[in-house]
């Protein structure tokens, strides 16, 4: 039924791609990369996880991926069509021209969960623009017959997801005009954006963090934006504002204060460098169903590799939530 074949992970670690045809943005065929973390007979798993990245991200975070194994979850995670894994010579990184064209790889990722864990539970986590996707698809999918739980969706976990976009109201309301007009007329039209590795180097070990991972798939200062991506950002966040109905519980975590610089420092060890945290907490409720929306100190933007006391208390946070919600 699947080709799983050895992971650039490593041991432990192995993919499945899925080719998806077309790319609806006229970029030749595009595909996306389920990973999943292998699993023993003396380990079996009751219930399964599946994980989506966010921009200028890939799946890398195996202590992650090993929290949710002590807890009897089967691991998955899935690179999007043109990210990290699933990226193809030619294309643009991360380009689409509408959050829903995911639908497609989300929902082959979902039928793949399903087949190897058939009897448990699917949670959904997801970071970053991945927590604006992931909640779009779940409100499309609550809305067929059976809805999200009855495609066998327990809950949401979304860590510091991008619900909106930084900066003053008008800048916003004017700045969205702009971007979404120019977004359908030249939609592989590079945004001129200040540079900024401030984040990016508070990661990697080569710089001033403690994660190894491929700069290659996830560059310290990011990939370019284009407009017709952002446009389709845009589009999402305001379906998100209208109020969505993910059908599932979901906990929403963020950092407790944001701290944008061009370039690191201590400071930025400490808090969000990329999104602004208080529209994290402003537009949390807007999911629909049950939401736990809570402020981790001193996290980073992925609040999983912050810091070792923030981090932990990240993954704290998200053991007594899974506890208290009879997810586990």
């Amino acid at each position: 039924m699947t080709d799983w074949r050895p992971d650039v992970l490593g041991d432990g670690y192995e993919q499945l791609t899925y080719a998806l045809g077309d790319d609806p943005d006229g970029q030749g065929e595009v595909f996306a990369t389920l990973v999943r973390r292998t699993w023993t007979e003396a380990e079996p798993a009751r219930r399964a996880v599946l994980y989506v990245h966010g921009f200028s991200d890939y799946f890398f975070q195996t202590a992650m991926a090993d929290f949710f194994a002590e807890r009897g979850f089967a691991f998955y995670a899935l690179d999007l069509r043109k990210c990290g894994r699933s990226r193809r010579e030619g294309q643009t990184a991360h380009h689409v021209t509408d959050l829903a064209h995911y639908d497609v790889e989300l929902d082959r990722a979902l039928a793949t969960v399903r087949a190897e864990v058939p009897d448990g539970p699917v949670l959904l986590s997801a970071h970053s623009t991945g927590g604006l996707v992931l909640p779009l698809w779940l409100d499309r999918l609550n809305r067929r017959p059976g809805g999200s739980k009855g495609a066998g969706i327990s809950g949401l976990v979304l860590n510091s997801p991008w619900f909106d976009l930084q900066g003053k109201p008008w800048m916003r309301e004017v700045g969205t005009v702009v971007i979404r007009g120019i977004g359908r007329v030249k939609p592989f039209d590079v945004m001129k954006l200040p540079f900024t590795d401030a984040y990016g180097s508070s990661l990697h070990v080569g710089a001033h963090g403690e994660w190894d991972y491929d700069v290659a798939l996830k560059p310290l200062n990011g990939f370019e934006v284009t407009f017709g991506w952002l446009g389709a950002v845009r589009a999402g966040q305001a379906r998100l504002h209208r109020g969505l109905d993910v059908g599932v519980p979901s906990l929403v975590l963020r950092s407790d204060k944001s701290r944008f610089a061009r370039s690191w420092s201590e400071e930025v060890d400490r808090a969000d460098a990329v999104l602004d945290v208080k529209q994290i907490a402003r537009w949390a409720g807007c999911l629909g169903d049950a939401v736990t929306s809570l402020p981790v100190p001193d996290a980073r933007h992925d609040v999983f590799l912050s810091l070792k006391e923030p981090r932990e208390a990240a993954y704290e946070a998200v053991d007594t939530w899974l506890r208290t919600s009879s997810l586990i």
